[in-house]
């Protein structure tokens, strides 16, 4: 079992919109998506680039798990919720 920690964050565009990632190095990737072409199409254009929030998790799949479960699953209201009152992703979808 890899011992990796995994992270999921989110980054706010100018226009208030938010993107949600996995990653093992969150400085590293916010980075990526600020100055380099391995950043998400999706953010190419919207800098200045924040981020938001970001919250380790026990795994790979976890990580990526809950990725999905925020972009489909959450709304906008939501997802700023989650950023002001940084509550865990475990006790968020204890489905």
């Amino acid at each position: 079992m890899s011992t990796t920690p995994w992270f999921v964050y989110l980054i706010r565009t100018h226009k208030g919109m938010l993107y949600c990632g996995v990653t093992i190095d969150v400085a590293r990737r916010f980075e990526e998506h600020q100055h380099s072409k391995k950043g998400a199409k999706y953010l190419k254009g919207k800098g200045p680039l924040t981020l938001t929030w970001s919250q380790q998790v026990k795994s790979k799949r976890d990580a990526m798990q809950f990725e999905y479960r925020i972009k489909k699953r959450l709304t906008k209201a939501q997802k700023e919720d989650l950023i002001q009152q940084n509550i865990s992703l475990y006790t968020l979808f204890s489905d």
